[in-house]
């Protein structure tokens, strides 16, 4: 069975994401099926709007293949890796620039490289059981996949907030916040694409007939910490204004932060700022590329996924081990251009 079902039904094209044991991580091979599959149906007439969607098992994506890109790191000099995050890319840019409808339904968790396949569809559908978050930090890595355009246009300082910590939010701060369009019910998901796969040009009135009043969207009421304590694009500032307020939302905020990689952390907010002075979303992912190629080689990246995800036991050495430590000149180096021929291109 593939990792990814395609199928046309109806009007639509469907992309089945179909690795349950992972949570429908994405592999090399299934960027390649989905990438193969838009670009046959971008052209054909048969096939009115894009579904990206799950066949099984809980959570919609859970990211890219971080063991993949691991061994790449340890045993390949990175080449693997980079050629994913390369192919990787271009379906987020091609998904962002494709000229018929996509609807993502971001049904349970949500992250990483399942962002960057829903982010960019003109409509996305949360439930009461999505789980988003961009918690690359944690694991010496950086929101990618578009993370920084997306992240860097949402309200105040929210993503800073989210790209920093790896904060989940729920189906309803989703909606609240603008990375979703829609809040359904699990249940009427499966009506949904019915109909929508029946009559794609109707696809704004389904899911807004089918839509339902989600609950409170808690993120909201934290936006005034949020805003004034993570204001600032220097990570230093953050750390002292968290240290400095005295609360305990500070305090619990300021724990997760100490869990997270310096240098990452620094490499994000400067992402954040630097997207919102790409011309337009292709430039940005040139830029995500390189640093992509760079931080994958650096030792936080190794480090972290041991500390989190083979060993499991959360007590990452980071180098360097502290902000300060992490200077301009490394924080350069990572943003540099790469020499033209590697340097980072769309379909």
């Amino acid at each position: 069975m593939s990792d990814v079902l395609t199928r046309i039904e109806g009007k639509a094209g469907f992309l089945s994401l179909n690795r349950p044991k992972a949570i429908h991580a994405l592999t090399l091979d299934m960027v390649h099926i989905m990438t193969e599959a838009l670009l046959a149906w971008r052209d054909d007439p048969a096939v009115e709007a894009v579904i990206i969607d799950h066949a099984e098992g809980r959570g919609f994506c859970s990211g890219g293949d971080i063991a993949f890109l691991r061994a790449s790191a340890m045993e390949d000099a990175g080449v693997s890796g980079r050629k994913f995050f390369h192919d990787e890319y271009q379906i987020n840019h091609l998904l962002f620039t494709y000229p018929k409808p996509v609807i993502a339904f971001m049904d349970g968790i949500t992250m990483g490289g399942g962002v960057g396949i829903s982010q960019p569809a003109r409509l996305r559908v949360v439930t009461e059981n999505t789980r988003f978050a961009m918690p690359e930090t944690g694991i010496g890595l950086f929101p990618d996949v578009g993370g920084g355009w997306y992240l860097s246009r949402l309200e105040g300082r929210i993503g800073a907030f989210l790209a920093l910590t790896g904060a989940r939010l729920d189906g309803a701060e989703c909606l609240a916040t603008g990375l979703a369009t829609h809040y359904l019910s699990a249940e009427s998901l499966i009506d949904a694409k019915g109909r929508i796969a029946e009559d794609p040009s109707r696809v704004d009135s389904i899911l807004g007939s089918l839509a339902v009043a989600p609950p409170e969207a808690r993120i909201m009421a934290n936006m005034p910490q949020i805003n004034r304590l993570f204001a600032s694009d220097r990570y230093e500032d953050v750390i002292a204004a968290l240290e400095a307020d005295g609360s305990d939302w500070a305090a619990k905020e300021l724990a997760t932060l100490k869990t997270k990689s310096p240098q990452t952390c620094k490499v994000a907010l400067r992402q954040l700022a630097e997207s919102l002075n790409c011309a337009d979303f292709a430039a940005n992912m040139v830029m995500e590329y390189r640093i992509a190629s760079r931080v994958l080689l650096r030792p936080d990246f190794t480090e972290g996924v041991r500390a989190v995800i083979v060993d499991k036991d959360n007590q990452p050495k980071w180098t360097p081990p502290t902000p300060d430590a992490v200077t301009d000149d490394l924080l350069n180096a990572i943003f540099a251009p790469l020499p033209p021929e590697e340097e980072w291109k769309p379909l």
